[in-house]
């Protein structure tokens, strides 16, 4: 059995490690009760409204204390405090364990070799989000009762998006066909990243394309995400690829039965609401996992924790 502890890459985890958590999570979701009476240090040095309060109200309903910043705004982090400063100074409070959001990639690695408690990456700049990857695909488990033989698509910023990398290192421990839909600017690049090597490395089965319509049809899951504005160098280049994607309902009309809409969200204007009244808008419930696939993962996590 795995003893679970960082949770600082998707590529960390196997099949059996999701399946465990998945079934705790469903548990959770029916209603089973447990109570952790842990501490739980939240630092968020960049903005987050669903992750952070998805990890705040988990970490509550499991009788933990919780506390921390979800902004550095107002903190020492202005006054030019350092990560590890920041943590000694919680982990003197007592935290049992942390979960950090960073603008440096890799700032979850670096404070999990430095400190002796848990530490779980609610994302670090590009780079990658491993618990949304985990609520991702417990809500396409959970919809299909299986992953493997799944055709899916991951389409938007591809590049700069946390969220298709964790989601892509996740899915490669199922027989999956994943699809990758991006402008040129923005797919999967040996160049720029080496997903595309570990994808090949993993004989993974893969496409690169820049449209999505014809392939509509074939997809059981259609994974959605916005082009992040704030993460591209030149804002020039961002001009030119901002509206790539706009997805209506009336694209939807001819896809299989069971097919289905995810979004980590916030969105844009890449999926229309026209379509959240629909029989594949997944996205709020995908949000909405968020809670019990955190709630447990704490759990895994603090159960053994002194």
């Amino acid at each position: 059995m795995k003893v679970w502890k960082n949770v600082l890459s998707a590529r960390d985890f196997s099949k059996d490690d999701y399946l465990q958590l998945f079934s705790l999570a469903r548990k959770l979701k029916q209603g089973k009760s447990l109570v952790l009476n842990k501490n739980v240090a939240l630092l968020f040095f960049e903005p987050s409204t669903r992750t952070f309060n998805s990890f705040k109200i988990a970490a509550e309903k499991l009788g933990c204390n919780v506390f921390g910043f979800s902004s550095k705004e107002g903190t020492s982090l202005l006054k030019k405090e350092s990560l590890i400063d920041t943590a000694r100074m919680f982990l003197n409070y007592g935290a049992d364990c942390f979960v950090l959001r960073h603008k440096k990639a890799g700032a979850s690695l670096y404070l999990a070799e430095k400190i002796d408690k848990p530490v779980i990456n609610a994302g670090d700049d590009s780079h990658e989000h491993p618990t949304q990857a985990m609520l991702d695909l417990f809500t396409i488990w959970e919809k299909f009762g299986k992953i493997d033989g799944l055709k899916i698509g991951i389409l938007g910023d591809l590049r700069y998006g946390r969220t298709p990398s964790s989601l892509a290192y996740a899915l490669l421990n199922w027989k999956v066909k994943l699809y990758f839909i991006a402008p040129e600017t923005l797919q999967i690049d040996k160049r720029n990243d080496d997903m595309e090597y570990f994808l090949e490395e993993k004989k993974a089965n893969f496409e690169k394309t820049s449209e999505f319509k014809q392939l509509l049809n074939e997809l059981d899951v259609l994974y959605v995400t916005r082009i992040q504005r704030e993460r591209f160098p030149d804002l020039t280049e961002y001009e030119k690829v901002k509206k790539s994607y706009a997805i209506t309902k009336q694209d939807l009309e001819k896809v299989k039965n069971n097919f289905m809409v995810l979004h980590p969200l916030p969105r844009v204007d890449e999926l229309d609401p026209s379509i959240d009244e629909s029989p594949y808008a997944y996205y709020f419930e995908q949000a909405k996992n968020g809670l019990y696939v955190r709630m447990a993962l704490f759990t895994l996590i603090l159960k053994n924790e002194n």
